[in-house]
């Protein structure tokens, strides 16, 4: 099973977005979304519903459970 990280950088590239077009959207820094991305954080679940709607995915795919 891909690691949350692995998923969200899918559905980032997949929306054809950058870090920092993404860490835009969410009112976060690049380094926050880098640190998600590499599995040195998580963010929290509200933030995580925020990632879903702004990449227009379930929040079960970020998570592997498509």
């Amino acid at each position: 099973m891909a690691k949350f990280g692995e998923r969200l950088r899918q559905a980032r590239e997949d929306k054809k977005l950058t870090q920092y077009q993404l860490a835009d959207l969410l009112s976060v820094n690049q380094i926050t979304v880098s640190t998600w991305e590499r599995g040195t954080r998580e963010p929290s679940v509200d933030m995580i519903r925020q990632i879903a709607i702004a990449l227009e995915c379930d929040p079960n795919f970020l998570f592997g459970f498509d």
